[in-house]
């Protein structure tokens, strides 16, 4: 279906949801880390499971219900790693976000418009051709962190010491994500200047 920069916006409940479920990725990988040594690694993998169920069937807005068959056979594929090394399977959840959101930035480059421009169109519908081509650039760079960060995070989940991925996947990929979103968001209007886009 093609974007419309005039469509309705994402209800509130959905916000809420997209919201909380972020909170708890960002939370997972420290109570991995807290609670390793008394809760067995397949409860974690079960209930990472089940948060990749629950967001799948609450997805709300054009862009999530693309995520929901992904998010599927994201859950699928961690139940199976659960019977097989329930502790790697623990350890896969944020490697598979950062893989799913990867896959979201890449298709959208497949398909046009990118998903940055999606974005940008709901604050600038009259976007021109130089912002369309930054934005574009832009969520070529997101996708490419993106995959990154999930080679990294599924690179670390294999290694037995869990602090270096609770490090990483808690931390270190969080401040990189910031430094990345703040970065763009300071150098977007003199970019955008230079190459005669809108610096909005």
């Amino acid at each position: 279906m093609p974007f419309s920069p005039n469509r309705r916006a994402v209800p509130a409940r959905g916000k809420w949801s997209a919201a909380i479920f972020a909170l708890i990725a960002a939370a997972y990988p420290v109570l991995v880390y807290w609670l390793h040594e008394r809760v067995p690694f397949i409860v974690f993998a079960l209930a990472a499971c089940l948060l990749l169920l629950l967001r799948a069937f609450i997805a709300s807005g054009g862009m999530m219900r693309l995520l929901r068959l992904p998010l599927l056979c994201a859950a699928a594929m961690l139940a199976i790693l659960a019977l097989i090394d329930p502790a790697v399977a623990a350890k896969a959840y944020p490697a598979l976000l950062s893989a799913l959101l990867a896959t979201v930035f890449g298709n959208s480059l497949r398909h046009p418009p990118s998903l940055v421009e999606r974005m940008a169109r709901l604050r600038d519908p009259a976007l021109s051709t130089a912002g369309i081509a930054y934005c574009r650039k832009v969520t070529w760079v997101w996708a490419l962190w993106l995959l990154a960060n999930a080679v990294i995070a599924a690179s670390l989940s294999l290694t037995h010491s869990i602090s270096f991925w609770a490090l990483w996947t808690g931390f270190i990929s969080y401040v990189c994500s910031g430094a990345l979103f703040l970065g763009e968001m300071l150098l977007r209007p003199w970019l955008l200047a230079r190459a005669g886009g809108i610096g909005r």
